[in-house]
């Protein structure tokens, strides 16, 4: 069991959304008491069936319910959008009778079934994988570029059965999130494009290149991308809108939600990360992004994050907007001794963005300032960027 960040309101009604299996009925199980919580597990072949044929079932099993019940779990939603109907009736005649968590993979086929999200009466939160201060004393950061964040992941001791888990994993994700879900009209396409996804995650996405290599148009291929987000298991970091005089790349760049995930779909689980290649450094990217990424929503900091690229090949690794249009400027490097890192880049489109904060997280343990960059370890980066002291126990391992 894990201390989640996430702290979903007990006095309002809710849904939780997030990709499969990063913790989503356990959390509920931790945050919610069992004696005044009732739960629908939509999973249960019986129970979904049941309410399928008959949605007022719905209202037969609610109005029979003890009155120490205050919350009603109802898991995987979208299997049947419909009994959204059933609970904001509910809801609309008995306001103050239950709060309702509805969880779920994606909210895809609820908006495809013209579900109105309990129009307003519900609060969205989204899960994803475990975080490092999630984590704590378990973390550690070569097993998290190469394994993850899934829960699941850590029940397991042996290399094997986490890269057979994570293997598992996505062949599940294309059973039960997409090919059950009529997410996609061909499998194979979407299999194959999943495969060229994982294998130019963190790059700007080539909508063309992908297309002709999976023998598709761009548009289907724009689809797709869309399915992973929709699904929450990867998201989009777009390209920053800016007036600067240079020629800028506008393409945006996609992230797969989890290192672990990504390296099971490009095949890559039994190669070793080593440090100072290029992957190692790309995977240590990843990471980093994914994590201030799931950080910002747990928070609800309203933080926007962006790249930067010209096409002359300068870059931003990470720029982060604050409500206030202020702007944080990261660059990203794996090494463990910053002191030869070149931010000339960092430094010549911060000054023409007016960016003044301006970091480079590496591994690195020493903190210094130098031609207005701060390089700081990645943790202590990540803790300054959101001012908040998370409490984390020793993980820097």
């Amino acid at each position: 069991m894990y201390d989640r960040i996430l702290e979903i309101s007990r006095n309002y009604s809710s849904f939780l959304f997030g990709a499969r299996s990063t913790g989503k009925t356990t959390y509920l199980q931790q945050h919610f008491a069992p004696k005044t919580t009732y739960i629908i597990d939509l999973l249960d072949v019986e129970i979904e069936d049941r309410l399928s044929k008959n949605f007022s079932l719905l209202i037969n099993i609610l109005d029979q319910l003890d009155s120490e019940y205050t919350h009603v779990i109802i898991d995987e939603i979208q299997k049947l959008p419909s009994l959204l109907d059933i609970v904001h009736k509910y809801i609309q005649k008995n306001e103050n009778r239950f709060f309702f968590i509805l969880t779920g993979s994606s909210a895809k086929k609820l908006k495809y079934g013209g579900a109105d999200l309990l129009a307003g009466r519900a609060f969205l939160y989204n899960m994803f994988p475990l975080t490092y201060s999630e984590l704590g004393s378990s973390f550690n950061i070569t097993n998290y570029l190469h394994y993850g964040g899934l829960p699941g992941v850590y029940h397991f001791q042996e290399k094997g059965d986490k890269d057979r888990y994570l293997k598992t994993y996505g062949l599940m994700y294309l059973k039960e999130e997409v090919w059950n879900e009529h997410l996609v009209r061909k499998l194979n396409p979407f299999r194959s494009f999943l495969e060229l996804a994982s294998l130019a995650n963190g790059e700007i996405i080539n909508y063309k290149k992908i297309s002709n290599q999976i023998k598709t148009d761009a548009k289907t291929v724009q689809s797709y991308y869309e399915i992973l987000s929709d699904t929450l298991l990867g998201f989009t970091l777009n390209a920053y809108n800016t007036s600067i005089r240079k020629q800028l790349i506008s393409s945006p760049k996609f992230f797969l939600i989890d290192p672990g995930i990504k390296r099971a779909l490009d095949n890559t689980l039994k190669v070793q990360l080593i440090p100072k290649t290029f992957a190692y450094g790309k995977a240590f990217e990843h990471f980093i992004i994914s994590q201030i990424f799931f950080i910002n929503h747990y928070y609800e900091t309203d933080y926007k994050l962006y790249y930067l690229k010209t096409k002359d090949g300068a870059e931003i690794d990470l720029i982060i907007k604050k409500p206030d249009s202020s702007l944080i400027c990261i660059e990203i490097k794996s090494t463990e001794d910053s002191t030869h890192v070149n931010t000339t880049n960092l430094r010549n489109l911060a000054k023409d963005l007016k960016c003044n904060e301006q970091f480079c997280f590496s591994q690195d343990p020493v903190s210094r300032k130098d031609n207005n960059v701060i390089y700081i370890h990645w943790l202590k980066g990540i803790e300054q960027i959101f001012r908040k002291k998370e409490q984390i126990q020793e993980i820097c391992s």
